[in-house]
């Protein structure tokens, strides 16, 4: 006998990176397993460098009851001007010996006044110096960095996670509601709302996820009877199922790892008898 846990993913906010990068930080259409299974370890307090292959090993699906809208933020980043500081000249001998002919013809303070064009942004080829040794930026000069980030907006979707020991679900369920580190669904500009544990129930995933009613919407419930589509972790080479790599292997900053899963999309029929939500929304 199997069981599911059901956690409820909704918030104003969502994003879900599947392949981002510094300047493009997409987001996928739903949770992926890495991020949840992620979001569970924090839950516990495990460290990034701590192994999940126990968490790893929880069959993984997704139902996207609200899919949500696509919103892109633009970002533009650096390349203005700050008034210098003592540390901008202690801290790398190039900025003081590019400054010194304009600080010693400036009049009044320098420090705080003087403004240094051009050198305000997120640095660029970081290394040590061979002087001080210290790790500066091989571009004294910081044009502007261009950043596009995306989220789901109003999204709301039900993952359900299978195991056959219901007490580990009850562990993990308890430690999403008493988390021992902060959560956030993709980003941590993106903490979650309301309940996140919504119960166990014996079966499968795709049984749990005809049990459980539709949840309710930036509009309250919805009551059209629409069908929503699902993703539920199938075995390898299963009929209609396809690849994604997104099942995690190591979170360790320095060794991030994830290897390939699959699943396989179908549509939910909620069944007439299906429970409702007894949740914070």
């Amino acid at each position: 006998m199997t069981h599911v846990l059901l956690v409820r993913l909704a918030a104003p906010l969502q994003s879900w990176g599947a392949a981002s990068r510094f300047s493009h930080r997409d987001t996928h259409s739903r949770p992926t397993k890495s991020a949840v299974i992620g979001l569970c370890a924090a839950a516990l307090g495990r460290d990034r460098t701590d192994p999940v292959d126990d968490l790893a090993r929880l069959v993984f699906g997704v139902r996207a009851d609200h899919p949500g809208t696509p919103v892109r933020d633009y970002h533009s980043v650096g390349a203005g001007k700050y008034p210098l500081r003592p540390r901008d000249v202690i801290t790398d001998h190039r900025r003081a010996a590019a400054v010194a002919k304009s600080m010693d013809a400036a009049e009044g303070p320098g420090f705080g006044h003087h403004e240094l064009a051009g050198w305000y942004g997120a640095p660029k080829k970081i290394a040590a110096d061979p002087v001080s040794g210290t790790l500066v930026s091989g571009e004294l000069s910081r044009t502007a960095l261009i950043t596009e980030r995306w989220y789901l907006s109003d999204a709301a979707f039900v993952v359900g996670l299978q195991h056959e020991d219901e007490g580990r679900l009850e562990e993990i369920a308890h430690a999403l509601e008493h988390p021992k580190q902060l959560l956030w669904l993709g980003r941590k500009s993106c903490p979650p709302s309301g309940t996140l544990a919504a119960g166990i129930l014996p079966g499968t995933i795709a049984e749990a996820f005809t049990a459980k009613r539709l949840l309710p919407g930036p509009d309250g419930p919805d009551p059209s009877g629409r069908r929503p589509w699902a993703w539920i972790q199938s075995a390898p080479g299963a009929r209609g199922a396809s690849q994604i790599n997104d099942q995690p292997v190591s979170f360790d900053p320095t060794l991030r790892t994830h290897a390939t899963r699959w699943e396989t999309r179908t549509r939910v029929t909620i069944a007439p008898t299906a429970s409702e939500w007894d949740i914070i929304p």
